[in-house]
């Protein structure tokens, strides 16, 4: 039997890009999800959940240290890639954090705030070093699949992060929880420790630098297209677990709905995203994915102020779950098209941290507006911010395909627009 050695490598990579994505969405299921849903069960203010927010900061930080790691990964004048060197080890100590997550179910909020910021601050860093190896090892026509699967390796992870953590410490207890992630992020890891590299073409004098990235119009239309897709999405996020609670939805009621519900949507939407895109192209799934987001934010927030019963709430998060994973898909594959081989580390962080940006001070918006003026306030700017993006969002990708230049990807010093 004939076989196609590019094709094996790339489905290698894909499962060893799932691993991680999976890993990362534990941690995040565990901060955005878990976390606030179990404070407001113990009785905790809003505005003290609403802190935890914070913990995701090292998402929208980590440009800074990103062309440091970009070095270590593509070391200049080398054909050498290393990305392996940071990923493995980083999982294996988001692993041990996760066994101490166990002893913080009783210890002072800045305790927990500081060992999930931690948490964070490894994903990061780990990813800025995934995506530069996504980038590196895909051909350009399965980056949409390789996008789809970043998604919905994310919402596997929410599945255990958001939803089993939450079963397994309402019924075992934080210890049992905490363990059974650490155990489930080393497993993630091992696709990645078996992978390998194949070294670069011809060696590179290029220096990974955020200089060279802010210098292309490329990076900075992104930026700016980035916030305007996330803002309204990230605005809901954070107080959907919240509300349900507020409403007499059981704690284990919403670990199964984060859990099952969020996962089976996740990948529903996910699978919708890939498609829009291997079928119109990122631009174009693009306008359809945010329209998406914007009608499902609408019909939550008309739940929300209309007092419909918890069913009716439980069904509307679980539509704009999955068309939030649509929007993933599409913003992700448009933007990886844009990022420089020289350094598509660095430059696929900035995109990520600005969406981190996004959904840090997203969750901080949103829960003082549902603490001072209600859920429906908070849910209406969501909607509303979405509405405006779907008018933005197609002008931004007309501007920013005309002012990018054709060979801009190759060189990322060239376009100094």
């Amino acid at each position: 039997m004939n076989t196609d050695p590019l094709r094996g490598r790339t489905a290698f990579a894909l499962l060893a890009m799932g691993g991680v994505y999976t890993a990362q969405g534990i941690v995040g299921g565990i901060t955005l999800q878990a976390i606030p849903a179990a404070l407001r069960a113990a009785g905790r203010p809003l505005e003290q959940i609403g802190l935890m927010s914070l913990a995701i900061l090292p998402w929208a930080l980590k440009f800074l240290w990103a062309p440091a790691l970009e070095r270590v990964r593509l070391p200049a004048g080398s054909t050498a890639r290393r990305s392996r060197r940071i990923v493995v080890p980083g999982q294996l100590l988001m692993a041990a954090l996760l066994l101490a997550l166990g002893a913080t179910e009783r210890l002072p909020m800045p305790w927990l705030l500081g060992l999930l910021t931690m948490l964070a601050l490894l994903a990061a860093s780990i990813d800025v070093a995934c995506d530069g190896y996504a980038v590196d090892q895909l051909p350009p026509a399965r980056r949409g699949w390789g996008n789809a699967l970043q998604v919905g390796g994310s919402y596997l992870g929410m599945f255990a992060g958001a939803g089993l953590f939450v079963l397994l410490a309402d019924a075992r207890g934080w210890g049992t929880a905490a363990a059974s992630m650490a155990g489930l992020v080393v497993l993630c890891a091992l696709p990645f420790a078996a992978a390998r590299e194949g070294p670069r073409a011809l060696p590179s004098s290029h220096r990974p630098s955020l200089a060279a990235a802010w210098r292309r119009v490329a990076v900075r239309q992104g930026l700016l297209m980035t916030v305007v897709f996330q803002i309204g999405s990230r605005l809901a996020y954070g107080m959907t677990g919240p509300l349900l609670v507020d409403r007499g939805v059981a704690l284990s009621a919403i670990g199964w709905l984060n859990g099952a519900g969020g996962v089976a949507t996740g990948l529903a939407g996910t699978a919708l995203g890939a498609c829009v895109v291997q079928r119109h192209g990122p631009q174009r799934a693009l306008a359809v994915t945010v329209a998406l987001q914007a009608v499902s934010l609408l019909a939550f927030w008309l739940a929300v102020v209309a007092g419909a019963a918890p069913d009716w709430l439980m069904a509307g998060a679980l539509l704009k779950n999955a068309a939030a994973a649509a929007g993933f898909v599409a913003l992700y594959a448009y933007l990886m098209g844009h990022a420089s081989p020289l350094q598509a580390g660095v430059d696929f962080t900035l995109f990520q941290c600005a969406d981190a940006a996004t959904a840090a001070a997203g969750g901080l918006a949103a829960s003082l507006l549902a603490a001072r003026y209600g859920y429906g306030a908070s849910f209406g700017m969501a909607a509303a911010l979405a509405l405006g993006a779907c008018i933005l969002i197609p002008r931004l990708g007309r501007r920013m395909h005309a002012r990018t230049a054709p060979d801009d990807l190759s060189n990322p010093a060239r376009d100094t627009v």
